[in-house]
């Protein structure tokens, strides 16, 4: 994998000291929550709540996914002052991003998630690869995302986002929220020019309208996650032909867009189920 999770790092977690059920003394880690300024040449964007791993990606990606920096703008430079927690992303020329300012609204994402009333204008025309995905290939990143080390699964509270080829994880970002995650991933792909064509985007949250506009317009055909949907969410899916797949956990999954797509090349005689254990972190979070 080329980035992923290190939950030894200190900084993303602080030790508190509480009582259970029982009133015995128990210690616990609790993930830290940061405010990061996101900035876009000389104005001021957005303060986010975020754990403060890979701001330059979490900024760019920001700007991208809501159309302030698109695909054809010259990104200059990513710079991140660590003392005032801010991030700078620059262009070669000033982008016109008033209007969206002005038509910004809030979202049910947690940790502040923001969409702009243009974002769906981006849908117009947009055209994914219809790329198969096979169910051995899910299967496999979820036994894989699942059992390997994370905030997810040391301290719960807090959602990852994989970028994923085929049955590979290449990219694990996690975050607060679900879309911190998103644009983190989004940001480390814009950086380092890499194509969306054949990748998944798996996620711990619930695919919601704002997750299925990002994943498109990012231009990844599949968006798979453990955990399930809303309406509006699977019908823009349906509509531009996203392959979206919830509730994966052990054997089971449910495909409400894009099932044509799907390769059913899996024996489910292999194939484990979840195990309690993985249940009850998600429980958690």
């Amino acid at each position: 994998m080329i980035i992923a999770p290190d939950p030894s790092l200190p900084r993303l977690t602080r030790a508190v000291v509480g009582r259970d059920q029982t009133g015995a003394e128990v210690d616990l880690r609790v993930v830290e929550e940061r405010p990061l300024t996101i900035y876009l040449n000389s104005r001021e964007i957005v303060t986010s709540m975020t754990i403060g791993d890979y701001p330059e990606y979490l900024g760019l990606g920001f700007l991208v996914n809501q159309g302030m920096v698109g695909p054809d703008d010259v990104v200059t430079g990513v710079d991140y002052d660590e003392e005032l927690e801010v991030v700078v992303v620059r262009t070669e020329v000033e982008t016109n991003h008033e209007a969206k300012l002005a038509r910004a609204t809030r979202t049910s994402g947690c940790a502040v998630g923001t969409v702009f009333g243009d974002m769906m204008e981006g849908l117009e025309g947009l055209e994914l690869p219809a790329t198969q995905v096979r169910t051995s290939d899910l299967y496999s990143l979820s036994k894989a995302i699942n059992q390997m080390p994370s905030l997810y699964l040391d301290a719960g509270a807090i959602h990852g986002t994989v970028l994923c080829q085929g049955d590979q994880p290449l990219v694990y970002m996690e975050d607060v929220g679900r879309h911190n995650a998103v644009d983190k991933v989004a940001g480390w792909m814009r950086s380092t020019g890499t194509p969306a064509g054949d990748k998944t985007l798996y996620t711990t949250g619930r695919l919601t309208s704002e997750m299925v506009i990002k994943c498109a317009l990012m231009g990844i055909p599949a968006l798979v996650s453990r955990s399930g949907f809303t309406a509006w969410g699977v019908e823009i899916a349906q509509e531009i032909g996203l392959t979206v797949v919830g509730r994966l956990r052990g054997q089971r999954f449910v495909c409400l867009s894009g099932a044509e797509r799907l390769v059913y090349d899996a024996d489910l005689s292999a194939v484990s189920d979840e195990s309690s254990k993985h249940r009850r972190k998600g429980a958690q979070s």
